[in-house]
Order: C-alpha cells, then sequence, then structure tokens
C-alpha cells in the first residue's frame, strides 16, 4: 500500500491568509489525509489543531525553529498543541557554502536534536538545492552524513535534491528508512523557475517511490510558487498521486 498523501499548508499560504479555515476544509474535501505546518497563515496553532481534529487531518510533521534557546518552550508547546511527534528544521544556502560552515550547521542540528530527543520529539532537516551541490570538491550532504546524529532523520526533498545535481532516486535508495518523508514539488528542476502540479514537469514520481519502497511514511506535497493557480495545482497533485497509486488518498 502507498504511503498516505499529506500537504505542505505554506504551498497555501496566501490563500490561508485570506481564510485559513475554508482553505484547510478544502484540503480535507479532496482527499488528503494529513497536513504539514510551516507557521500559522490565517490562524493559531490552537485554532488550526482544532480544526485538524475536527477533519481527520493528522499533523505528520511540522516545520519549527529548533526547540533551544529563548523559543525553546513555545516550539514545545506548539508541538503539543498540534500533537506533533515529528519537527523539521534545517538552514539557509549560506550554511552551507564552506565545509566548515556545514560543520558548524550539523553541531547546531545536533543539538537541536537532542533537545526534541528529550521531549519525545523526532528531529529532522529538509533540504533545498544547496544540500546536493559540491563545495571544496564534496558533496555537502554527504558531508552532514558524516557529521550527524544518528537520531536525526531526513524530509527529502526530491525536486530540491535533482535541482542540486543529484539523482532522487538513488539519494532516496541511499537514504533508506532514515527517509521516512517524502516533499513531493514538480517542474523544471531550475533554481528560480516556477514549480507545476505533480506530474506535469521533469520529476520521475513512480521511479522515486519504487526506490523508497515501505520507508516513505508520508509523500507531503509541496510547491514554493506555482506557474499556475496554487489550489489548481494542488487539486492536479493529489489526483495524479492518488491516480496512479503514488500515495493512499481519503477519496
Amino acid at each position: 500500500m502507498p504511503a498516505p498523501i499529506a500537504l505542505q499548508l505554506y504551498t497555501v499560504r496566501e490563500a490561508m491568509a485570506q481564510d485559513a479555515e475554508g482553505v484547510i476544509r478544502k484540503v480535507a474535501d479532496l482527499g488528503y489525509k494529513g497536513v504539514e505546518t510551516a507557521g500559522f497563515s490565517g490562524t493559531s496553532p490552537e485554532a488550526a489543531a482544532k480544526l485538524f481534529k475536527e477533519l481527520g487531518l493528522e499533523v505528520c510533521s511540522a516545520h519549527s525553529p529548533m526547540p533551544v534557546g529563548e523559543k525553546k518552550q513555545e516550539v514545545l508547546d506548539t508541538m503539543a498543541t498540534l500533537g506533533c511527534k515529528r519537527l523539521i528544521s534545517g538552514f539557509g544556502r549560506d550554511q552551507y557554502a564552506t565545509i566548515d560552515g556545514t560543520k558548524e550547521a550539523c553541531d547546531k542540528l545536533n543539538e537541536g536534536a537532542a533537545a526534541a530527543k528529550e521531549n519525545g520529539i523526532a528531529f529532522g532537516i529538509h533540504n533545498h538545492w544547496w544540500e546536493f551541490q559540491e563545495v571544496e570538491g564534496k558533496l555537502v550532504y554527504k558531508v552532514m552524513l558524516e557529521n550527524l546524529s544518528s537520531d536525526i532523520f531526513f524530509e527529502i526533498d526530491t525536486y530540491w535534491v535533482q535541482t542540486g545535481g543529484c539523482d532522487p532516486v538513488e539519494v532516496v535508495k541511499e537514504m533508506g528508512p532514515r527517509a521516512p518523508l517524502l516533499h513531493i514539488k514538480d517542474g523544471p528542476c531550475d533554481q528560480k523557475a516556477d514549480m507545476t502540479a505533480i506530474g506535469e514537469g521533469k520529476v520521475d514520481f513512480p521511479a522515486i517511490v519504487q526506490a523508497a519502497g515501505a520507508n516513505t511514511k508520508w509523500m507531503i506535497v509541496e510547491l514554493d510558487r506555482c506557474a499556475t493557480d496554487m489550489m489548481e495545482a494542488v487539486v492536479k497533485s493529489y489526483a495524479y498521486l492518488t491516480g496512479n497509486n503514488l500515495a493512499e488518498g481519503g477519496k
């Protein structure tokens, strides 16, 4: 059986800013089985959590600051409100511009993972294209694998892997059970170009799903930006993934 399908709500952030409840209800009506949060455009953690529960939407994971420093309790409280046990974090491009910078990032991520583990939360990293390019003769993600705690899992953004120059099929195969979440977006695999609905771009999702096998616990649709109407792309992405038996929906 394929993994269940979720939507990263960052995808519909602009529409949520106008009518968060209406957008979330639409996502549930389409058949998405879960959501991933990244801030709370147009709503609050408390209101969103109540609505998710009413609609039967599981919060499969949450993009969040790390549970360290001044924001530690706020982050932990938000995770508890959502009933979510997977926290996703990461750093921007500049942090990975050198090997030393990458190692420094790993130290910080290890600190975040330790704090999460102490509170019963699994800690993961979401990638962009820059982790899959070479710096000083080494692929950044390889350096990360050498320096990260084994407690840390990966949310592999398959589109950004390919955009960075690596093969997402081989990467998900290499990661195995360490990559329980896959971010699914499509398009021309260009750093700056607009994305498309899933199935309308360059990424070979059937091959990725086959390579990942039972290791994938959630297929999470996420479009940072889109060449067409965003909600239309959300609808088409659901239809493509569930219609081709690449993800399990609720309808």
